[in-house]
């Protein structure tokens, strides 16, 4: 079973790509220079997992059930929370908090996770396959990419206000 597709907005676009075993999500979000290894596991109702590598990266832990994911993204300080609640074939919920958070916004139907992480202006679109991965596992793996960029244009911008 895969995960394929893209998530992204005008300027920077990111592929995800990533095999589901039943238990495992392992593959790649973005390119083999510009991207990161995204490594999941869901067992018993528990996730944990790394998104990147060891110094460039960071930790998934949390709940995932048929109908609710509440994940913590990244450490306790610089981490962020993400919540999202199933009801048919709509996914939707917080990413990153009640203030300064992204509205998710997906919609899981014919094999597809669609939607938009974010508003109008800074969001993000999603357009994934889900061939046989679990829609609430594919929203996680989603807005994981999405921190991705996040966090690359964050750096970015940092990089260059001089």
């Amino acid at each position: 079973m895969e995960l394929n597709g893209r998530i992204g907005g005008i300027s920077v676009v990111y592929d995800v790509r990533a095999a589901w075993n039943g238990t495992h999500l392992d593959g790649r979000i973005g390119g083999r220079f510009e991207g990161k290894d995204i490594r999941l596991t869901v067992q018993e109702g528990q996730v944990a997992g790394r998104i990147g590598g060891t110094f460039d990266g960071f930790d998934a832990a949390g709940h995932l059930s048929e109908d609710h994911v509440d994940v913590r993204l990244g450490g306790r300080i610089e981490g962020d929370d993400l919540h999202l609640t199933r009801s048919g074939p709509r996914i939707e919920g917080r990413f990153s908090g009640r203030i300064n958070g992204k509205d998710v916004n997906l919609t899981a139907e014919d094999g597809r996770l669609h939607g938009r992480i974010g508003g109008v202006v800074e969001g993000k679109d999603v357009t994934l396959s889900l061939h046989g991965v679990p829609p609430l596992v594919a929203a996680l793996a989603a807005t994981c990419a999405f921190k991705v960029l996040e966090d690359q244009q964050d750096a970015a911008s940092a990089g260059s206000s001089d």
